[in-house]
Formats: structure tokens, C-alpha cells, sequence
């Protein structure tokens, strides 16, 4: 059957990717669009009742979401170069771009988000015990809270870019350096995930600002390819 063939691993890994894509960012929208208003307005025993009973189901289907998707993601991207597409292509600089932005998101899963979550899914087991309190969970968690608004502003030019990189048609100039829009793209996207890492939560506070923001920079991006590479 042509479906179990040689040939068809492309389709599986993209197929995994979609479903593990579809969970780990379902789970990302999850918490930036419903539960992080909840738990900003309920009260301290429910806020317990949600580290001690949800927290702990829902991050494990969002952190192995993140990897397998990372893992699915770069195994097609590596499949295609060693097929020869040229990764200099407009379809690599696109695919590449997103990968890229992926890659941070999911490095702010792994060693943000989670960390942080675990940390205050034991302070709230343990004050459910009566034992003392871990210091700075608070501070853990107002990390976790940018850094996953950081990765909600991140999937826009993230899903764009997967999604246009087989799409959109990119004409890159062969007389052109790719050079200035790396460049570019480092500065930018290193300076936003310095923030999800040390800075302030800033407009990210709310959550329309952070999509107006990921739709910006969407077509920032995608103007600095078209105009430096194109």
C-alpha cells in the first residue's frame, strides 16, 4: 500500500506533527485564553484545587505536545534538505524562520513554563498538608505567566510561516545576501525572548495586546524577506 511505503515518510512525520502541533498549541491557547484569566480572578482554595488536581494533566499533555511536535518538526526540515531542497530557497528561509521561532517556544516550555508549574504544583500539595510554604513560587510563576505569553505572541509568525512556507510563493534574488535578513530576524526575535527570560510582562499583560503584537511581527518578518531577500 502506497501509504506504508518508503515514500509515505514524509506524510507520517507531517501527520505527526500536526496532531502533536495541535495539541501542544490547543493546550498554549488554552491557558493564555481561559485559564489565566480564571485563575486571576478565583479564590486562593480553588486556585490550590487547580495546581493540585489540573495543573499536573494539563502540562503533561503541553510539555510532551512541545516535544514531539519539536522532535516531528525538525525530522521533516532535516528529511527535505537531505533531499536536496536547498535550505538558502524561499521555502527554507520560511520554514527555517518558523522552525526557529518553534524552537524558542519550546525551550520556553522545558525550561519556563514547566519548571515553574512543578514548582508550584508541590507548593500547593504541600501547603494542602499543612506544611510550610515554598519561597518564590510567586515570582517562578509571573515568569511562567511571560514567558507563555511570549510563546502565544510567538505562534503567529510561527504558524504563518509553517503553514506559508508550501504556500506562499517567495522569489528570492540569487544577487542577494540572505545575510541582512538573519540578521534582522536574530535581533528582533533574540531581544523578545531575552524579555520572556528576564524582562517584564509589559502590553504582553493582556492577551489581545500579545496577539496585535504576534500579527506585527508576522508581518514585519515577512516583509524584511521581501525586501532584503527578495
Amino acid at each position: 500500500m502506497a501509504l506504508f511505503s518508503g515514500a509515505a515518510a514524509e506524510f507520517w512525520m507531517r501527520y505527526i506533527h500536526y496532531v502533536f502541533g495541535i495539541l501542544w498549541i490547543g493546550h498554549l491557547y488554552y491557558f493564555n485564553f481561559s485559564q489565566m484569566p480564571f485563575m486571576a480572578e478565583t479564590d486562593a482554595p480553588t486556585k490550590s484545587q487547580v495546581f493540585q488536581k489540573l495543573t499536573p494533566k494539563t502540562m503533561f499533555w503541553f510539555r510532551w505536545g512541545a516535544m514531539l511536535t519539536f522532535l516531528s518538526g525538525w525530522s521533516m526540515i532535516l528529511h527535505k534538505a537531505g533531499l536536496g531542497v536547498p535550505m538558502s530557497s524561499g521555502w527554507g528561509t520560511m520554514i527555517l524562520s518558523g522552525g526557529i521561532i518553534g524552537t524558542l517556544m519550546f525551550l520556553n516550555v522545558w525550561l519556563i513554563i514547566w519548571p515553574s508549574n512543578k514548582m508550584a504544583i508541590e507548593n500547593a500539595t504541600r501547603v494542602a498538608k499543612g506544611e510550610s510554604a515554598i519561597p518564590g513560587v510567586a515570582d517562578l510563576m509571573a515568569r511562567a505567566a511571560i514567558a507563555s505569553r511570549t510563546n502565544t505572541m510567538f505562534s503567529m509568525p510561527m504558524l504563518f510561516f509553517m503553514g506559508g512556507a508550501s504556500h506562499i510563493p517567495l522569489n528570492l534574488s540569487p544577487e542577494k545576501s540572505l545575510v541582512p535578513y538573519w540578521a534582522t530576524f536574530a535581533f528582533v526575535i533574540g531581544l523578545i525572548e531575552l524579555n520572556a527570560i528576564k524582562g517584564k510582562m509589559g502590553p504582553l499583560q493582556k492577551l489581545v495586546a500579545a496577539i496585535h503584537l504576534g500579527l506585527a511581527l508576522t508581518l514585519a518578518l515577512y516583509l524584511a524577506m521581501e525586501f532584503l531577500a527578495g
